[in-house]
């Protein structure tokens, strides 16, 4: 039996995030505006609305940290996209260093507007279908091809469509 604390119910604000011992967490754009409850263990937390645990998010230590999850918020945001530009934890929303190198070539091709509605497309394809091709298709584009938009990516990952493997020299 492990020792928890229940803390007051929370309202999740227009971010989507909620703050819990003064630590910052999202949770699900559907979920703005309503009302949960967080159980918070040693090593994380429950999250409960409607008499249902419908999250478990990593516990933070410290304080004003954050623990973002992109597949919480890219609908609000693909619904928003000029709010990604200066989205305060938006270093949280590149989930490897393929998809950070494709959202700079995507700005630098593209200019910043279209650069970022690109990378929110290529964001929510990966929430939806799957990062690991979606991640495997930015490798491949960022180093053998001149061509980079979120529409080459969505054909690859539904095509499932492999990039080879990377050469070992």
């Amino acid at each position: 039996l492990s020792l928890h604390v229940a803390l007051p119910i929370c309202k999740v604000n227009r971010f989507s995030t909620i703050r819990v011992l003064k630590n910052i967490y999202s949770l699900h754009s559907r979920l703005i505006g309503e009302r949960i409850e967080a159980h918070v263990y040693a090593d994380h937390i429950d999250v409960w609305y409607a008499q249902r645990k419908i999250e478990v998010l990593p516990r933070l230590r410290g304080k004003d940290g954050h623990c973002i999850n992109y597949r919480h918020i890219i609908d609000w945001l693909v619904r928003k996209p000029g709010a990604f530009e200066n989205y305060r934890y938006k270093d949280d929303l590149f989930p490897t260093s393929q998809f950070r190198m494709a959202y700079d070539l995507l700005c630098s091709e593209h200019g910043s507007k279209q650069g970022n509605k690109h990378y929110l497309k290529i964001l929510r394809l990966a929430a939806k279908e799957s990062e690991t091709l979606v991640n495997e298709s930015l490798r491949f584009l960022i180093n053998r091809s001149d061509q980079n938009d979120s529409d080459i990516v969505e054909a690859m990952v539904e095509s499932d469509l492999r990039p080879p493997a990377v050469d070992r020299k």
